[in-house]
């Protein structure tokens, strides 16, 4: 899928369609999850800290993250693809791969090109968005093929011309060539393809060492035998982020594994399942990777158990020098659990700590406009928090998104995917005709695109 989150987005907001949209963390130490093709003109890029896109593209929207709608969408279009075959393997929301064969949906570059147009027109009678197809004899060849094929494309790398497709590309489009290893390999003289290729393995493995060297040979030669394998009946359940600049900063690295950890164990829940193994991957600056796993008393899927699982096998890892990719997996999965009673005290204490750290906060941080309070007097409500980005609801005014709040105030745009660009309101935080709301389907039901 193209700039998926952004893309959703600009589908879901008519006001935003053909302009700068980044979507993130908002606060401080935010970072772009995905920026629409207007804001990349401006150099920015998914994992840039939010504050420097800010400085790049001043004039972008920048909105919170909406998972539900994302996943909503990404369910139907892997509903799309496991139409056309039984061997599909995603690699997260926005992206998989397909075996065509396997489904007997092509057999030759002419099927092949015919089944993947009718795939991103399906694509966006469904969704209202676009994606781009690379169609190829293997992963990594497939893969690249859809890179070139973005915005909205369509690449066949015709079997046959492979090599010569490769040879002038930058190493850095090999799989596992990342910062590290592609310095490595221009520190040696190697930057193409086609030097790996006339490097030789013995070389490669010298400077790589033999399961790198000989892997990435391999795939300088075109030949990738991996298998496009189905995860419905998998045996573990994980996801995982590459960062594009490395992550030094121990804290937010903690971070980063406590949020993975909370997207793995919604993903089991989603499955029903539960395991008892956490693992912990990490992959670092200088592309060495790092595997740690902790076999729980008992099937779990409760989220702080995984989170403090994982938290505890971080603790034994070096990140000196920069983590590039960090993952979060359970296995040994089970169709029930087993709860862990001392995690789910040590979870109460928490979030006991966390409510008593806040109300501490918020005694010493009065609001702009604090007022003595008569002895017996009602309490003020607590201030509502209102999302950019997200969806509303206005008893007059009907459906809507946040466009900013604070201050006491949220600005709301009243829109809908199937509208014209919409009006501007701002309301009190508090108003009790204004709540948060599902999103909004991106097509009609008649399965046209509401484009307003």
């Amino acid at each position: 899928m193209d700039a998926f989150y952004a893309s959703a987005e600009q589908a879901a907001k008519p006001s935003l369609r053909g302009k700068a949209v980044v979507v993130g963390g908002l606060g401080p130490r935010g970072v772009v999850a995905t920026a629409s093709y207007e804001a990349r003109r401006f150099g920015v890029h998914s994992a840039m800290p939010t504050a420097q896109a800010r400085r790049l593209a001043p004039h972008a929207a920048y909105l919170t993250p909406r998972f539900t709608l994302y996943r909503d969408v990404s369910n139907q279009v892997m509903g799309l693809l496991r139409a056309l075959s039984p061997l599909v393997e995603p690699l997260s929301l926005d992206e998989a791969f397909v075996d065509l064969e396997a489904g007997g949906a092509a057999f030759d570059s002419a099927s092949a090109r015919e089944v993947g147009e009718r795939l991103r027109a399906d694509i966006r009678r469904v969704t209202g968005l676009s994606g781009s197809v690379g169609l190829a004899v293997s992963k990594m060849l497939a893969k690249i093929g859809s890179e070139r094929a973005k915005p909205d494309g369509l690449v066949l790398i015709e079997p046959g011309t492979e090599r010569e497709l490769l040879a002038p590309l930058p190493v850095r489009v090999l799989p596992g060539v990342g910062p590290a290893t592609g310095d490595h390999l221009r520190r040696a003289g190697i930057t193409t393809v086609d030097e790996i290729a006339e490097a030789g393995q013995d070389e490669l493995v010298r400077l790589l060492g033999r399961a790198h060297g000989t892997g990435l040979y391999a795939m300088a030669l075109a030949l990738d035998e991996r298998p496009v394998v189905s995860e419905r009946e998998g045996k573990s359940v994980s996801v995982e982020d590459t960062y594009d600049l490395d992550i030094h900063d121990r804290v937010r690295v903690r971070g980063e594994v406590a949020r993975l950890a909370e997207r793995c164990t919604r993903r089991l829940r989603e499955a029903g399942r539960s395991g008892r193994t956490v693992v912990l991957k990490v992959r670092r600056y200088d592309f060495s990777t790092l595997t740690r796993s902790e076999t729980l008393r008992g099937p779990t899927d409760d989220p702080a158990v995984v989170r403090e699982a994982a938290a505890r096998l971080l603790e034994g890892v070096d990140t000196t020098g920069g983590v590039r990719l960090l993952g979060v997996g359970v296995s040994g999965l089970a169709d029930y659990t087993q709860e862990d009673l001392f995690a789910q005290a040590a979870g109460e204490r928490a979030a006991a700590e966390a409510e008593a750290a806040a109300e501490a906060d918020e005694q010493a941080t009065p609001g702009p406009a604090a007022e003595a309070v008569e002895p017996g007097a009602p309490a003020a409500p607590e201030e509502r928090r209102w999302p950019a980005g997200h969806d509303v609801v206005h008893a007059v005014h009907g459906p809507g998104w946040v466009q900013g709040s604070g201050v006491g105030r949220v600005t709301v745009r009243f829109e809908t995917p199937t509208s014209a660009p919409g009006r501007v309101r701002t309301f009190r935080t508090d108003d009790p005709e204004l709540s948060l709301s599902a999103p909004l389907p991106l097509v009609e039901e008649d399965g046209g695109a509401g484009r307003g």
